[in-house]
């Protein structure tokens, strides 16, 4: 997707610094893919806390072995 966009000099500058890209447009994909990912993290991360995961007490060891056989 071809876009236009006005973005400050100095913010261009410290994302070519970060990414390492070889142009502009490859820094700004790398950006905006890290930014999403770290989103995506951020949003479960508070699902979890909203919901927390509940871990089952009544398995031991020896349990947890053959459930991990049978996968």
């Amino acid at each position: 997707m071809k876009v236009t966009a006005i973005l400050p000099d100095h913010l261009l500058k410290e994302v070519k610094k970060l990414t390492k890209g070889k142009n502009l447009t490859e820094c700004l994909i790398i950006a905006l893919e890290e930014w999403s990912n770290l989103r995506h993290i951020k949003d479960l991360n508070n699902k979890i806390e909203e919901t927390p995961l509940k871990f089952s007490t009544d398995l031991n060891a020896q349990d947890i072995r053959e459930l991990n056989r049978k996968s």
